[in-house]
């Protein structure tokens, strides 16, 4: 499948809290706001949650996203992807051509996108048959501290030749969103500025206006 479902990806992100339910809780109502107010497009993550709480929580997520229209990507796991009719997984970064082949025919239909940490693992995904890439960190990042080395914008610049679409991650503020598009991104992911912002509505409204368009399918 080529293309993206949109220029903006949304990462999941629970607030940190001792209580799980209210984690999750928080998790829900927040993605709903962004959902109602244009969010295109949501990738759950939530890597730490025991099997059976992530496949309950993104159970939830996926009817979420499902009733607002959006697209969904479920991380790492393309069996729970299928299962949930989720639209793609998104594969850790270190994935085979073989994890890529699996995921394709657990999601025959599905995009399927890998985490990238350099401009190399961006062209060993290409060449898998991933549909996308995220790159990070392009800029440092207040979510993951110490998080690096930071790439720069160049890095997206290099990318370019490799025929796959490459999106932005890490840093992305709605400042730098613009840098990231001229450089060749095909889009930016955001997760602690939405997920955790103290107004997600008008920050999400934010990154839409910069990127010029929501989507380029819906």
């Amino acid at each position: 499948m080529s293309g993206l479902p949109a220029r903006l990806l949304v990462v999941t992100d629970r607030p940190e809290t001792d209580a799980p339910e209210v984690a999750a809780r928080q998790l829900r109502a927040t993605l709903e706001r962004l959902l109602r107010a244009g969010a295109p497009w949501v990738w759950f993550r939530e890597r730490d949650l025991a099997p059976d709480a992530r496949r309950a929580l993104a159970r939830d997520i996926a009817h979420l996203v499902r009733r607002e229209g959006g697209f969904l990507t479920i991380g790492a796991d393309a069996a729970l992807a299928a299962d949930l009719g989720a639209d793609g997984v998104h594969l850790p970064g270190g994935t085979t051509a073989t994890e890529i082949a699996r995921a394709r025919r657990c999601l025959p239909g599905g995009r399927i996108g890998v985490s990238a940490h350099t401009p190399e693992e961006v062209a060993v995904a290409a060449r898998a048959g991933a549909d996308y890439a995220t790159l990070s960190p392009i800029f440092p990042t207040p979510s993951k501290p110490g998080y690096g080395p930071a790439l720069g914008v160049e890095a997206l610049r290099t990318t370019a030749a490799f025929g796959m679409p490459v999106i932005a991650l890490g840093g992305i503020t709605v400042d730098r969103v613009s840098q990231c598009r001229e450089a060749g991104a095909a889009g930016v992911a955001v997760m602690g500025a939405l997920m955790r912002g103290t107004d997600p509505e008008d920050g999400l409204r934010a990154y839409l206006a910069r990127l010029g368009a929501a989507s380029d399918e819906r």
